[in-house]
């Protein structure tokens, strides 16, 4: 979609990311008997392929990654792209952990960074 259409279509991408977020986020959020960020990290780091992704903290503040291949194929297409995308990641931290939660993206493969660098913060 964004091939054909550019960068017109990142809303919408956002949007439907953004809306599948939420819903997993209610999940895990009824499943887990404490949502704080450290509970709620564990959880979403069980479907990680270990030899992909790096857990680099996680705490009831922040949890960060690194990961050198993107679950969704972004590797060098755009970092715009994987802003949007990554509402699907970023609405479920909001949903099951607290509406306080910042993503910050600081490096990624969609940009041709060797690794994505990841953070999900509690803002204060």
């Amino acid at each position: 979609m964004y091939k054909k259409f550019g960068v017109e279509v990142l809303p919408i991408i956002k949007d439907v990311c953004r809306k599948q977020g939420k819903s997993l986020g209610l999940k895990v959020k009824k499943k887990l008997p404490n949502n704080n960020l450290t509970s709620v990290a564990k959880a979403f780091s069980k479907s990680f392929d270990q030899n992909l992704v790096k857990i680099i903290s996680i705490s009831d503040e922040k949890f960060q990654i690194h990961g050198t291949k993107c679950p969704f194929g972004l590797e060098n297409t755009s970092r715009e792209l994987c802003e949007a995308v990554m509402a699907i990641d970023h609405e479920y931290f909001r949903e099951a952990v607290s509406d306080k939660i910042e993503l910050k993206i600081f490096k990624t493969v969609a940009a041709g960074d060797p690794y994505c660098d990841t953070i999900y913060e509690i803002k204060r």
